[in-house]
């Protein structure tokens, strides 16, 4: 397979938002018949893996479409998308990934109350006034849910649907605030129908997110301030926001391609406070999002974020999270039913690493990975998953494959399912990695799969 050397119609349709899903899928096969005839080949798939995508349908440059294509061109064998209070890229992410011979894992990211309603009323939960891995919110984590059978669908479109509308009702509040601050500049205001929700997917069941409504404070700030260093001057001297040194440089080039980008994630770092509106009653419990994922026979992951110092997209400052209390945290966590831990190797340490690892497999956790990809400065790669030590997280992933074609025939077939043959867990990961490989590549078939399974059930 070559990939085409000059982009064409079809692959610039492969990322058009306006498009409908199989429109993208319709450009992707014919770029991948153009690229029968011309261009140097795609590289060789490497030992790394991502299944934290973000797409169109939350916040990112890239559709499900194009994010596969991206992962491909970046050697993975298997990427998977998480779009906040979304799943509506699962089908096309699934079909993109069928289409260039790679795996798929499909799920969605949702914030939820770490304690129940009641406790939380009470002040009485644990961790009620702590950050754990939300950078916004005290007692409120980001969870994940992976492995999504696509029979489900209906169900976690039900599941997410009051959590989008309350999303989109909180953040067109915010985003008054935020024209009330550009206002005091003097600054045009951004309009939320054009600019915010109609560059959004929400319509087709995607969410409105903070960082849609910060993309559009930047582009305000932008046309106000203008580019280069006066706008770089404006930040610091009348917004009064502290830039770090890293990215001055960056936000002071008036040919910066993606400057709204920079911006705004400058902004959620830095600004976001002023204009935030807690969430209330809207938000799920995390017990409840795990019993929601269990009985459609997903995994619920809790994302440990860990003490972060600022990120080089300066999205997050300098701040302490979980770590000081990972221990106790993990253990509620067991306790309320969480069965799978996720983190980003970009992120973290390898100390970090080796301790969330460490406790992670004393408490039977399944371990997965991923890289957060929203903005087009990322890489989708992570070297860090080609260390040995960090073999585990490709196996999970291959497993979380596999678990999703066999969960979508089968729910005792997930891999956390409670009538799951294999006993032994790390068993099972080796032998649900082997057939997602197979899957991947065509050499085995879902009916196959299960025959295979249901003899050692016999």
């Amino acid at each position: 397979m070559s990939v085409s050397p000059v982009p064409s119609v079809a692959y610039w349709a492969m990322n058009d938002p306006a498009l409908g899903q199989g429109e993208r899928l319709a450009a992707l096969d014919e770029y991948l018949a153009e690229c029968l005839v011309a261009g140097p080949d795609f590289p060789d798939f490497i030992g790394e893996s991502n299944n934290h995508i973000h797409t169109v349908y939350s916040f990112s440059p890239y559709t499900p479409t194009f994010a596969a294509l991206r992962g491909r061109m970046a050697g993975l064998p298997v990427v998977g998308s998480v779009d906040h209070d979304s799943y509506k890229a699962a089908p096309e992410m699934s079909g993109a990934c069928k289409r260039l011979g790679m795996g798929a894992i499909t799920g969605f990211e949702i914030r939820a109350f770490i304690h129940s309603h009641d406790e939380r009323r009470a002040g009485t939960g644990a961790f009620e006034a702590r950050k754990i891995n939300n950078p916004d919110s005290y007692g409120v984590a980001y969870l994940t849910v992976q492995g999504v059978p696509a029979r489900a669908s209906n169900e976690v479109e039900a599941f997410l649907e009051p959590v989008r509308k309350a999303r989109y009702e909180r953040t067109e509040k915010m985003a008054a605030r935020a024209n009330e601050i550009l206002e005091g500049f003097s600054i045009a205001t951004f309009d939320w129908q054009r600019d915010v929700v109609e560059r959004s997917q929400y319509s087709n069941g995607g969410s409105i997110t903070e960082r849609h409504l910060l993309a559009a404070m930047a582009r305000a700030l932008i046309s106000g301030f203008g580019r280069g260093q006066q706008l770089l001057d404006a930040l610091g001297n009348k917004l009064g926001m502290n830039v770090p040194a890293a990215l001055r440089q960056t936000l002071a080039d008036p040919e910066n391609p993606y400057l709204d980008y920079d911006l705004l994630g400058i902004l959620k770092s830095e600004y976001l406070d002023r204009i935030y509106i807690q969430p209330t009653d809207e938000l799920y419990t995390a017990a409840e999002v795990v019993r929601f994922a269990d009985s459609i026979g997903a995994v619920a992951a809790y994302p440990y974020l860990g003490d972060v110092t600022a990120s080089a997209t300066g999205d997050k400052k300098a701040e302490k999270f979980e770590d000081e209390f990972l221990e106790d945290l993990l253990d509620y966590l067991v306790q309320i039913g969480f069965r799978a831990v996720t983190y980003m190797p970009t992120r973290n340490t390898p100390e970090q690493m080796a301790r969330i690892s460490a406790l992670a497999a004393e408490r039977g956790l399944l371990q997965v990975s991923g890289v957060d990809i929203n903005q087009p400065r990322q890489t989708f790669n992570c070297p860090q998953l080609q260390d040995p030590a960090n073999a585990h997280l490709n196996t999970t992933t291959w497993a979380l494959v596999a678990h999703e074609a066999l969960s979508n025939v089968d729910h005792t077939l997930s891999i956390l399912g409670q009538g799951n043959p294999i006993e032994n867990l790390d068993t099972r990961l080796e032998t649900y990695a082997r057939l997602g490989h197979a899957l991947a590549i065509g050499e085995t078939d879902v009916a196959d799969c299960v025959e295979e399974l249901g003899k050692l059930k016999a």
